[in-house]
């Protein structure tokens, strides 16, 4: 039975959100249709640009991100001090980013005289906009909405394109953010389509391989968030691991997946998860069906017991499947 939303995402618990929308009835309307022949993989171009755009918009980072046939993943952080901190106009431009401006705010950047009753009116949507800028569900709405009209402009029909809201997970810990991003890089590997995560198109993972050597185009800025650097403090600006480390570790489980065989842990890869606290027997296993074992949050269980609180649950799934995640 479908939750509230506001019972699966709470940020004064956990900033960090997996979210996954997939095309209705599961059919190729974003990759290469294999009955028809036709081919719709322009379409993810459009979803990673919209996502681009939102980012630059929103108080929502996007930690990790893979595109595939029929749905895609979002790794989201959701900053909602950022959005708190901004001023008046800079929350008027960024929302006039995504919709026309009223008439009240017309009359504002023109620099005429406000009534007492319209700056009333300002104030109030401003800080509408302001929540609205920093709501993973705002932010999924500006999303999908955009790419199901574009998809049904081109095909000359009218309807859903998304199979139904979108679905989220909430990542309560390092450890678990860590796990979600890379089960959502190696998304293509899982899936057969590539066979390293250099020919892993859409994803974020090739991005950022392609940032670290700085293989990037000179016109195209970084926009994700970033991994820590060696010569960096951890900082809230940053995820809570060294880009090498990451790289590594997800391309040893990618092999893994693979090969379908988990072989020796090497040593390096071993210190990562010692320091993230999982349970390196599982670590494969876990994150290759990440998706089907843990349903609307994972962490450790007194921090799934601290969602379920805050959020008035009694009970949220997920308690096994975590206790054989973690150490």
């Amino acid at each position: 039975m479908p939750q509230a939303r506001y019972r699966l995402v709470d940020t004064a618990t956990t900033p960090y959100y997996h979210c996954i929308s997939r095309c209705v009835r599961r059919a190729f309307l974003c990759g290469k249709d294999r009955f028809t022949g036709r081919s719709f993989d322009h379409r993810k171009q459009w979803i990673l640009d919209r996502v681009k755009h939102l980012s630059s918009l929103f108080a929502i980072d996007v930690c990790a991100y893979a595109i595939m046939s029929n749905h895609f993943h979002l790794v989201l952080y959701v900053d909602v001090k950022q959005a708190s901190e901004w001023t008046r106009d800079e929350v008027i431009d960024r929302w006039m980013g995504l919709y026309k401006e009223p008439s009240v705010v017309k009359k504002y950047k023109a620099g005429e005289l406000l009534g007492t009753m319209e700056l009333k009116a300002l104030e109030l949507l401003v800080e509408v906009w302001r929540n609205r800028l920093a709501d993973l569900s705002w932010y999924m709405r500006c999303l999908n909405e955009k790419i199901a009209r574009m998809a049904n402009v081109e095909d000359g029909c009218t309807g859903r394109f998304w199979e139904g809201r979108f679905k989220s997970q909430a990542l309560l810990d390092e450890a678990a953010l860590i796990s979600c991003m890379a089960y959502v890089d190696l998304n293509p590997i899982r899936a057969g389509i590539c066979e390293s995560l250099e020919s892993s198109d859409f994803t974020s993972i090739q991005e950022r391989q392609s940032q670290f050597k700085k293989e990037i185009k000179p016109d195209c800025s970084p926009w994700l968030k970033p991994l820590r650097n060696e010569k960096d403090l951890p900082t809230k600006a940053s995820l809570p691991l060294l880009a090498t480390s990451y790289f590594a570790l997800v391309d040893w489980t990618g092999r893994a997946v693979r090969d379908d065989k988990k072989g020796a842990i090497p040593e390096h890869i071993q210190a990562i998860l010692q320091r993230l606290g999982v349970n390196q027997d599982n670590w494969v296993n876990n994150t290759e069906h990440f998706g089907s074992r843990f349903r609307r949050a994972i962490g450790r269980i007194n921090q799934i017991r601290k969602l379920a609180f805050r959020t008035d649950q009694h009970w949220i799934n997920g308690f096994s499947s975590t206790s054989a995640f973690y150490h």
